[in-house]
């Protein structure tokens, strides 16, 4: 009898780590089943406990931009090792990479490294706030910002109500200043500034959500967010931790600027590519608002990590490998034909099924049309999806285990990876 060495080491994890991993979404919790216990990976391919290879399309949550194990990147960060793991003093590389940050963002004048997306959101809230001497944030439904307690909260009634805590341990007091706005609704937006812009510090937002699947914000509606952020004096924060140098090398906001003239966030949060695979994000904006921040300023923020040199190097070598010429061309056109193969192969098999990309990050749903909130998204056929994932994965191909998640494709993933990919979808449609 074959051991199932993931099914070994899931129950052994949940003995010691609560429901067996240390991540939610890991568990396989929505989709049901095992989850896959990672032994290496390398390219495009993960090989699992029991060596079966899979074709990645989470690459870490979106960090491997490059893919698993590559070259300049195991050079940059095995250099590092050698230096030293940490110091808890500056080195020159926090500078070099800070440096490179603001040289391929220009909505940003000076960062901060942290370690975590969810440091990096909840810093950059504090710091707006700091800066404006105001405490209501204003986010949207659907939008994740990391688990800080004054961003896990849902919608109330109406348009314009403020948020309840979508977890417990969060006090209702503790979100009281959480104000939840229906995404891509501008009308919500309109009422919203007119009863509390003046009271509002910042709005926060994915310009590309990445945790309802994949939703983009509609020009329009940034347009408007812009427009009102800029008269009631709200800071308006981009949280370009998934899709920040995934979407394009200027990020999201670059490609919003190319459709709204003049356009540009005023705090930028990142997260994921730039650390390249290491723990590693940070928040930026221009300098009379950074300088809020200690030790120059009054509003608090620290970290043991922060900075980290191995960590540093890591980013720092990814993003100078995704300058190179063609890359994000190439790295969208292989995204693009894997949701078009994907939604032909749904089609031609009578399945509804819609799919959006930009650059390496892509989302489908077992839709008509693509969907611009979370209330559609939340439409969509979830037993459909978990009998398609279940599918794919047992032809080898590693999809995110719960619809409300993007996926990513990177540089080292080929044609042939997206063919033999679009190649099981029809072979899994044949069986929904």
């Amino acid at each position: 009898m074959t051991v199932n060495l993931n099914e070994t080491l899931f129950n052994r994890a949940k003995v010691t780590i609560p429901g067996g991993v240390n991540s939610p979404v890991r568990a396989f919790k929505a989709v049901g089943g095992t989850p896959r216990f990672v032994k290496r990976a390398q390219g495009a391919y993960f090989w699992d406990a029991n060596d079966q290879r899979y074709i990645d399309y989470i690459g870490s949550w979106g960090p491997m931009i490059l893919g698993h194990g590559h070259p300049a990147i195991k050079e940059a960060v095995h250099s590092a090792v050698e230096e030293g793991l940490s110091f808890g003093a500056p080195t020159e590389r926090e500078v070099e990479l800070a440096e490179e940050i603001i040289k391929l963002v220009p909505s940003i004048e000076m960062v901060r490294l942290v370690s975590s997306g969810t440091e990096a959101g909840m810093s950059a809230i504090r710091l707006a706030r700091g800066a404006t001497g105001r405490s209501k944030i204003i986010k949207f439904e659907g939008c994740y910002h990391g688990h800080a307690d004054a961003l896990l909260v849902k919608a109330g009634s109406g348009l314009a109500t403020f948020g309840n805590p979508t977890s417990a341990g969060v006090p209702p007091e503790v979100v009281q200043h959480t104000l939840v706005l229906p995404f891509n609704d501008t009308e919500a937006l309109e009422v919203a500034f007119k009863a509390h812009g003046s009271e509002v510090a910042c709005l926060m937002m994915e310009p590309i959500a990445g945790n309802m699947n994949f939703v983009r914000a509609t020009v329009p509606f940034m347009k408007r967010c812009r427009e009102l952020c800029t008269e009631y004096g709200v800071l308006l924060a981009f949280d370009e931790v998934m899709c920040g140098f995934r979407v394009a090398l200027g990020s999201a906001q670059s490609l919003y600027a190319q459709a709204i003239p003049g356009f540009e966030p005023d705090m930028t949060v990142m997260g994921k590519v730039i650390g390249g695979g290491m723990p590693l994000a940070a928040f930026g904006a221009k300098r009379e608002v950074m300088e809020h921040l200690a030790p120059i300023g009054g509003v608090y923020q620290a970290g043991t990590l922060s900075g980290n040199p191995v960590a540093t190097a890591c980013g720092l070598a990814t993003l100078r490998e995704i300058q190179r010429p063609g890359f994000f061309e190439n790295l969208g056109a292989r995204t693009a034909s894997l949701v078009s193969g994907m939604t032909a192969a749904a089609n031609s098999a009578g399945i509804s099924m819609c799919g959006d990309s930009l650059g390496g990050m892509f989302g489908y749903f077992f839709l008509d049309k693509l969907p611009s909130n979370y209330a559609t998204v939340m439409t969509t056929d979830s037993a459909r999806f978990n009998k398609f994932f279940h599918g794919m994965l047992d032809e080898g191909v590693y999809f995110a285990p719960a619809l409300f998640e993007a996926g990513f494709v990177s540089g080292a993933h080929t044609e042939q990876d997206v063919a033999d990919t679009v190649a099981a979808a029809k072979r899994v449609f044949a069986t929904l």
